[in-house]
C-alpha cells in the first residue's frame, strides 16, 4: 500500500509559506545547490503529486512553461487535484480531478500500485489531511525565517498527535529537511 506524505515548507515559527508572509519569497531566494539537488531527487520519488483546487491552478499557470530544476519532474509526475468545482484539468500534463469525498479518494489512492502519494500543496487542503488522519509521513522542509504571521503548519486538533522523527538533514543554506511519522505507526 501507498503511503501518503504530506511535504510542506515552514517557517522556524512554524508558519506555511503562504504567498502573503514573506516565507515564499525566502524561500525562492535562497541558493543552495545541494538543497536543490536533493529536493528534485525527493520529487521523482512520488507516484503522484496531490493538491487542492487553489494550489492546482497557482502551478498549472506556473510549471508548464518554467525552466525552474523542478519542473521536469513537476510536469511529469502525475497530479491529482482535490475539486469539487473544476471539471477539467487540461492546463497542466498528466493531471486528474478526484471529486469525492477526500478520505475515501485517497484510501483508493493508496491501494493503487505505485511509488507515494506526496501531498503537495495548499494549506487548506494540507489541514484537511492532517484533520482525517491520513497522513503516513510528514516531510517538514523547514527554512531559517521567522515571519510571526500566517497559517499555522497543523490545524486546531481534537487531540495531540504523537510524532517521531525517522530522518533529519540539514543543508548549508539552512535549510532542514526533518521527516516524521505518526508514534503508532
Amino acid at each position: 500500500m501507498r503511503k501518503l506524505i504530506l511535504g510542506f515548507y515552514v517557517s522556524l515559527d512554524g508558519k506555511s509559506a503562504d504567498a502573503d508572509n514573506g516565507i515564499r519569497d525566502v524561500m525562492m531566494s535562497i541558493d543552495d545547490p545541494e538543497q536543490e539537488k536533493y529536493f528534485v531527487g525527493r520529487l521523482w520519488e512520488a507516484g503522484a503529486f496531490l493538491m487542492g483546487r487553489n494550489t492546482y491552478e497557482i502551478m498549472a499557470g506556473y510549471w508548464p512553461g518554467s525552466d525552474h530544476p523542478s519542473a521536469k519532474a513537476m510536469n511529469e509526475v502525475p497530479k491529482v487535484v482535490f475539486s469539487r468545482t473544476l471539471t477539467t484539468a487540461d492546463n497542466w500534463p498528466e493531471t486528474r480531478i478526484a471529486s469525492g469525498d477526500t478520505a475515501e479518494e485517497i484510501a483508493k489512492l493508496k491501494g493503487e500500485p505505485g511509488k507515494d502519494l506526496v501531498a503537495a500543496g495548499g494549506t487548506e487542503f494540507m489541514h484537511s489531511l492532517i484533520r482525517l488522519g491520513v497522513v503516513d509521513e510528514y516531510r517538514l522542509w523547514v527554512l531559517p525565517a521567522v515571519t510571526g504571521r500566517g497559517a499555522p503548519l497543523f490545524p486546531e486538533l481534537d487531540q495531540a498527535v504523537s510524532l517521531r522523527l525517522v530522518k533529519s538533514t540539514a543543508f548549508p543554506s539552512g535549510v532542514l529537511e526533518l521527516v516524521y511519522v505518526p508514534a503508532d505507526k
